[in-house]
């Protein structure tokens, strides 16, 4: 078989098949940027949590991550241990990967999401059995309300 033949036929039975696989791309996992302190341990479990949840995860260190809570505002009230940027919102704390689909899919006009402190239960702040319930909080330019409680 001549090379300009082949090439023609293969094309020919290979083009319907690119077709079909490029109309449906495989789903892009979400970024979401955090920044946490190098000693935090519960920190590294929650990012687990994300990557586990089929997030990917950037993740940088730093001894002042209240300055990147300054600069993004997020409430003194609001404030624990690391904070992340997803598709503009602002995620601070121990807030469960399902909360912030729901929020990517809701996509309100807000700030972001806050678990504040770091309750016993929540993702990367497993403890055996135990847990507490706690709320995650959405918050806007003019005040906070609850999102989800867990």
């Amino acid at each position: 078989m001549n090379r300009r033949l082949f090439i023609g036929t293969m094309a020919a039975v290979l083009a319907p098949a690119g077709a079909v696989l490029s109309a449906s791309p495989a789903p892009e996992k979400t970024l979401i940027s955090v920044a946490r302190s190098p000693d935090c341990s519960c920190c590294g479990a929650w990012i687990d949590h994300l990557r586990e949840s089929g997030f990917t995860v950037e993740e940088t260190f730093s001894d002042d991550v209240d300055a990147l809570k300054d600069q993004y505002a997020v409430p003194q009230p609001l404030r624990s241990c690391h904070t992340a940027l997803v598709e503009g919102y602002v995620i601070e704390g121990h807030v469960p990967a399902e909360a912030i689909r729901t929020l990517l899919d809701q996509n309100p006009d807000a700030l972001g999401l806050a678990v504040p402190g770091m309750p016993i239960g929540s993702p990367g702040m497993e403890m055996g059995d135990q847990s507490e319930p706690f709320e995650v909080i959405l918050w806007t330019g003019t005040g906070t309300n609850v999102f989800a409680r867990y």
